[in-house]
């Protein structure tokens, strides 16, 4: 059956959004990422202390794709 829409307003798009309007069978998002962190990244909790000295992170990464993701979407 058919949809019928009105008046459509979309404000932002942010990365791997889906915007769905009238019918549809199937919706497949998906995204990807990769992150670089040094040492002490990612604590959480209460009161964390972290001492390090003369830290360092070395990002060399010459390659175009790390995994390929293929029957996506």
């Amino acid at each position: 059956m058919p949809a019928i829409v009105g008046a459509l307003r979309i404000q932002s798009v942010g990365t791997s959004s889906i915007i769905h309007v009238g019918d549809v069978y199937s919706i497949n998002s998906y995204s990807e990422a990769k992150t670089f962190a040094g040492g002490g990244s990612f604590n959480t909790g209460d009161a964390v202390t972290v001492q390090i000295d003369h830290a360092q992170t070395a990002i060399n990464d010459n390659d175009k794709f790390d995994q390929v993701m293929t029957g996506m979407g």
